[in-house]
């Protein structure tokens, strides 16, 4: 009997609408395939047990979206060179030259793309799409279908894909060991590598060496990648663009408004290439100050190998984008008295591209804030040569060149201190209440700021916080804008927050005695963190969330993935960079986390503390009634949850913050309505938050 397709998740919504299944990805040949129409295909015949089916569809996804991208690459330069615009004239026809050349610049790119690519609205992938594919999801699923068909090197070389835009993906690093034992020796290659970006980590790597002139090989070649990926970047700007502000059917912009309006978003679009080129693959945060970085290590590596001229032609490079570094102005003059007497330092100027993309830069920028000002939307300007990101060399100066004179080259920045905390840290402070139970403190938890404690709550609590979970209250995809499964396919995931227990208990739609108890159990566990960190300023609630988390069922057998990636609380995190950004979209404002949980009748879902590079994990929690972990919400702790392969975990979520500001509001309309229902006598639980028997 053949295998029965099995819709999965939002890609295969697609089906309905496509054509191709089960692993029928129709006949090659003709116009360019949708890589979405390809990509849920082969999700369909992977869940139908169709292995090969699946293998074949994803690769033909694969290579459609780079063949799409080639495609309208090919016919935006070709249309360039072919119709030029023309520039605008005078009198009442002085536009029409400029307005025609548009229409047969338009034509143009019509005529060339249709005969690949058919209609352009068989390409508009959904957002969803888009997504997974720029998070590599496509490798996943490919690794586990060459693994059925005994395809080691290929699953290896996908598992490497995958996870590196993936790191926190723990089970698929340990799928690549196990292919290097399997396998022997395997040549792992990472299939969507950005050239560029290759480059200049070899040169790094290199230069680090003190291999002067393989780093500079590198490096030089990086920048080649680099200047023609960014012309290719502004290139793919020109596509289609999303009028976010506005309601498309109800569009009644003019000419001239509705050209400004698109164009502001192409060359926003065009402006930002700079971040997206120095951004590697899944991360969010870029490389900081990455191309200027490239000229800081070759003005170093240059004098190293007694190639002054480039050293100077590159420092003066690096100059154009920070005038003001005292480091490298020094090593520029030192590279100029080195020079005198065989030519004039003064011919050695900065790198033409460099110029030119300075330039442009500078002037989109303008451009963006005068339309900001002018045209009424909102824009601002991200710094995007951020002088600390420095080079990371180990000395002031690099060994084997303590022999040069004390006014010689030195490093233009030295290593990034870590950042200092803006508080005293301590811990140890009472646990207010004589029957919790103190387990671990962050010493023995091998980290900074962590506590472990039992019996927070008791056996009948945890079963009476189950019993309102059970009844109705938590909505699925509650915190994650409606997504039932945020974090991960094979889970299910339930919220609510404690006004919404609230308003439920006070209706009468579930016991009121089991939604007072969600909100003073949250205020008990409040007061014992703020004790314990023995905080000297007022803790608030940030955010409370009872949560829980269901396994699908026929989904976990081949689950390689975690159930809450790992993260930290108040940054982004950037495993590769160790590094860890406080800038939104991250919760900057929360101080310190704490997971209370209700139920240990469940498999997996073990809650855990990372290093930086959320690899190495530094402890391990099993959750069960009563036990709260709590810590600050920094880099210092990256953490995430193991997959749940069987069973619901549930837990009381909390998020703190020192800064009145960013108080919850929900919290402060529940304490309003405790107030009311105090009132009117409807009775608090049986639980007393008040520490009498404060120890």
């Amino acid at each position: 009997m053949a295998p029965r397709c099995r819709p999965w998740g939002a890609v295969l919504l697609l089906a309905a609408a496509l054509p191709a299944a089960c692993g029928n990805c129709g006949e090659e040949g003709g116009p360019l395939e949708p890589f979405d129409a390809l990509y849920a295909s082969g999700v369909e015949a992977y869940y139908g047990g169709d292995f090969a089916g699946a293998a074949r569809c994803l690769e033909r996804a694969l290579r459609s979206r780079r063949e799409l991208r080639a495609e309208r690459l090919r016919c935006r330069r070709r249309c360039r060179g072919q119709v030029r615009l023309a520039a605008l004239g005078a009198g009442s026809a002085g536009e029409l030259p400029f307005f025609g050349a548009l229409l047969r610049r338009a034509d143009c790119l019509r005529s060339c793309e249709e005969p690949r690519l058919g209609a352009a609205s068989r390409h508009r992938a959904a957002e969803e799409v888009r997504a997974d594919f720029q998070r590599r999801v496509p490798y996943s699923y490919l690794q586990r279908a060459y693994i059925q068909l005994n395809k080691l090197e290929e699953a290896a070389n996908a598992a490497h894909t995958f996870f590196m835009a993936n790191p926190e993906h723990m089970e698929i690093q340990q799928d690549i060991e196990n292919y290097k034992t399997t396998a022997g020796k395997v040549s792992l290659i990472d299939r969507e590598a950005k050239p560029h970006m290759e480059d200049y980590s070899a040169g790094v790597r290199h230069y680090d060496k003190e291999e002067y002139g393989l780093a500079i090989a590198y490096l030089e070649r990086a920048l080649e990648g680099y200047y023609a990926e960014d012309e290719d970047c502004q290139i793919m700007c020109e596509g289609p663009q999303r009028f976010e502000e506005h309601e498309y059917l109800e569009y009644k912009a003019g000419l001239y408004e509705a050209i400004a309006d698109h164009y502001m978003q192409v060359l926003a679009c065009k402006h930002d290439c700079v971040r997206e080129l120095a951004t590697r693959s899944g991360r969010i945060s870029p490389i900081e100050n990455f191309l200027p970085l490239h000229y800081d290590y070759l003005q170093f590596a240059y004098y190293r190998v007694g190639d002054y001229v480039k050293a100077l032609e590159c420092a003066r490079t690096y100059l154009l984008f920070h005038p003001d570094d005292e480091d490298v102005l020094e090593n520029a003059a030192y590279y100029e008295g080195l020079l005198e007497g065989t030519l004039d330092p003064a011919t050695i100027r900065p790198r033409k591209e460099a110029k030119a993309l300075l330039r442009r830069h500078k002037l989109e920028s303008h451009l963006l804030r005068v339309a900001a000002v002018g045209l009424g939307f909102t824009y601002t300007e991200p710094n995007y040569w951020k002088r600390y990101g420095a080079r990371q060399d180990e000395h002031s100066v690099p060994s084997g060149i303590s022999s040069e004179p004390e006014d010689g080259p030195r490093l233009s920045l030295t290593k990034k201190p870590a950042p200092k905390p803006d508080r005293e840290l301590k811990e140890g402070g009472p646990l207010l209440y004589s029957d919790v139970k103190f387990v671990y403190n962050s010493q023995q938890l091998n980290g900074t700021q962590r506590v472990l404690l039992d019996n927070v709550i008791s056996e009948e609590q945890c079963r009476e916080l189950h019993r309102v979970a059970s009844q109705g209250i938590m909505l699925a995809g509650d915190g994650y804008r409606g997504k039932t499964s945020p974090h991960t396919p094979n889970e299910r995931f339930e919220g609510a927050t404690v006004l919404k227990a609230l308003k439920y208990g006070y209706e009468g739609r579930v016991p009121l005695k089991s939604a007072r108890l969600f909100y003073d159990i949250s205020e008990k566990a409040r007061r014992i963190v703020e004790s314990y960190f023995m905080l000297n300023s007022t803790l608030y609630f940030s955010y409370t969330h009872l949560v829980c988390r269901t396994a699908l069922s026929g989904q976990q057998e081949r689950r390689n993935d975690l159930s809450h990636p790992i993260h930290a609380d108040n940054c982004l995190l950037d495993p590769e960079a160790n590094e860890c950004w406080k800038e939104p979209p991250a919760y900057t404002f929360r101080d310190y986390s704490a997971l209370l949980y209700m139920n240990a009748d469940f498999e997996g879902g073990e809650f855990i503390f990372t290093e930086m590079d959320a690899k190495t994990v530094t402890a391990s929690i099993k959750p069960k009634c009563g036990r709260m972990v709590s810590f600050s919400s920094g880099g210092e702790n990256p953490h995430g949850v193991k997959a749940v392969t069987k069973g619901q975990r549930c837990a009381v979520a909390l998020w703190f913050t020192l800064d009145p500001l960013y108080r919850e509001l929900e919290r402060i309309q529940a304490d309003e309505v405790i107030a009311m229902l105090d009132q009117e006598h409807l009775g608090p639980s049986e639980m007393n938050i008040n520490p009498k028997d404060e120890l």
